[in-house]
């Protein structure tokens, strides 16, 4: 007989920390090791039974780190023993770096109860019932916020651009995510998408009450794609609370980057990112997520997920597209190349101030502009501004010694009209409604500010915390503040500065380099208007129309796996 049945250690009897379930095995590989199992809560602990001593042969995993647990029969049918395997991916030092990620341990145990195969088994799958219950209990509650859960077991349709990036996307699903998903137990059904707008398409005409979850594994272009598919349906409303996964297949993937830093977790990149974010997508709790909606001259409105780009950034994005073969890197070489033939964009940026409903007089608009002095100074870092809550955008202000500046030509007033919804967006069939921004054609209410500079470097509206892999562009942002993060350069500005702040960025330490040309602002809408005939501005790294462009936040309409 292979297991031997024993009380429990009456030391563990204590709140979360009581056993619920002790038993001895050997280890799947190795009959000669014998391992004494137990579970309680929080925690999966396995020690070896040998004469060594105990803290050399114990192994404490928490079930936080656990995606799954399964229970299963041995490929020899002679062999009347069952088994089950827990699967997790505690954050472990690297091999050959410093810092931690997250890497795979399995622990499998032989089952030998009696010599009757059904009895053995039913063991087995008691003890992975057990296993992945408690693990379910353990991540419903993260930093004080409940999360949905996905149905169990879910049906998810994963998505892949096999172009994406360096070319790998498949070699990295075979790789990684379809072990970590059959790991977690859930199904799926692989889409690899054959052109641009194909998962638009799909998404389009799916029908979506065979999925629970549609998961991308490309840049953020294919999100791009999902998001406006799903938007563009007659069942808009519903559709768009599909859940959302992201796991990062390309060489932009600031929105993977963007719920890794949500978790906690300290930065990762490549492949360690993936780990990380398919393991968040195991865990499938999902949270609300902010879109924009994005207006253009004649095109269709857009809807965006992460980020509007004019000027150097959109340059870059868009020029780096032939350094694609080095993968995330491209952005680095594409902003050194830049760099050296720094250009100036001109044009009018106008904005809604996030606070501006609810403003006192003496305390108007919500900018910070970063002095480039050693002096001391009223402003304060943005990781300092008080974030406005969902209830009471501006309860808070009163208690900060900050100083805003606004410095407009227009005033902001204490309560404000609604605006005439957008000409674009009454002719849009599907999709919320814009009340905040008038037409193109229409002067912004006089409740905005408008920027009085009209050289720039560079224009960036951000709604998450990542540009890209390696920038923290909006260390302040949460998925959804309901804000628009709103920067811009303006000109003047040296090559070596502009550097400094990229570099900056990195860590998302550019908020205090004290620039005297980044000026920084939390808004709900804002306004772009270029004068030069051409130009690029991109929506999510996707080049758009280019010309007067306006966009406003709705505040957590998209449902995406955070984990």
């Amino acid at each position: 007989m292979d297991q031997r049945r024993a009380e429990p250690d009456p030391s563990y009897n204590n709140g979360i920390n009581q056993v619920a379930l002790y038993g001895e095995f050997t280890a799947a590989g190795n009959r000669k090791v014998r391992c004494a199992v137990s579970l309680t809560e929080r925690d999966l602990t396995v020690q070896r039974i040998t004469s060594a001593p105990v803290g050399r042969n114990k192994l404490v995993l928490s079930l936080r780190d656990c995606v799954g647990c399964r229970a299963y029969r041995g490929e020899d049918n002679a062999d009347p023993g069952a088994y089950f395997a827990a699967y997790f991916y505690p954050f472990k030092r690297r091999w050959m770096s410093s810092g931690v990620s997250r890497q795979r341990v399995e622990q499998c145990f032989r089952v030998v109860t009696l010599q009757d195969p059904r009895t053995n088994l039913e063991e087995a799958e008691k003890w992975a019932r057990a296993v992945r219950e408690r693990c379910v209990r353990q991540q419903n509650l993260r930093d004080g916020v409940l999360f949905s859960e996905v149905r169990r077991p879910c049906r998810v349709m994963l998505l892949v651009n096999p172009q994406s990036g360096k070319g790998q996307a498949l070699t990295l699903y075979n790789n990684h995510i379809q072990r970590m998903l059959n790991e977690a137990g859930v199904p799926h059904t692989l889409v690899i998408t054959e052109r641009q707008n194909h998962a638009r398409e799909v998404v389009r005409e799916a029908d979506l009450s065979q999925w629970d979850a549609l998961v991308i594994m490309s840049g953020d272009g294919l999100l791009f794609e999902v998001i406006n598919g799903l938007l563009e349906r007659s069942d808009w409303e519903e559709a768009i609370h599909t859940p959302l996964g992201i796991l990062p297949g390309g060489s932009g993937n600031a929105l993977a980057a963007s719920i890794h830093h949500y978790s906690g977790a300290m930065p990762v990149s490549s492949e360690e990112l993936l780990v990380s974010c398919g393991f968040l997508l195991c865990k499938g709790l999902v949270s609300r997520m902010d879109l924009a909606s994005v207006h253009l001259p004649s095109s269709p409105r857009l809807f965006s997920f992460l980020s509007l780009a004019w000027g150097f950034v959109a340059d870059v994005d868009v020029e780096s597209e032939k350094y694609r073969h080095v993968g995330a890197a491209r952005f680095t070489v594409g902003t050194l190349v830049r760099l050296a033939s720094l250009r100036v964009y001109k044009g009018k940026l106008a904005y809604l101030p996030a606070a501006a409903d609810c403003k006192e007089e003496g305390d108007l608009g919500n900018r910070t502009t970063l002095h480039c002095n050693n002096q001391s100074s009223s402003f304060c870092p943005a990781s300092l501004l008080c974030r406005p809550s969902r209830d009471s955008p501006c309860q808070n202000a009163a208690h900060h010694t900050f100083h805003n500046s606004c410095h407009s030509n227009n005033s902001l007033k204490v309560r404000r009209t609604e605006s005439t919804p957008s000409r674009n967006a009454t002719k849009a069939l599907t999709g919320p409604s814009d009340t905040l921004l008038p037409s193109l054609d229409q002067p912004v209410p006089s409740d905005w500010v408008v920027v009085q500079e009209e050289d720039f470097v560079l224009m960036l509206a951000m709604y998450q915390s990542h540009l890209a892999e390696d920038l923290l562009a909006a260390p302040d942002s949460t998925l959804d503040d309901g804000v628009i993060h709103l920067f811009y350069v303006r000109a003047g500005i040296s090559r070596t500065a502009l550097l400094r702040l990229f570099l900056a960025m990195e860590k998302g330490a550019h908020l205090a380099t004290n620039c005297q040309h980044l000026v920084y602002s939390r808004v709900r809408a804002l306004r772009l208007e270029p004068y030069s005939p051409k130009g690029v501005i991109t929506v999510d790294g996707e080049v758009v129309e280019y010309g007067p462009v306006q966009a406003q936040v709705h505040e957590g309409l998209a449902r995406l796996i955070t984990g």
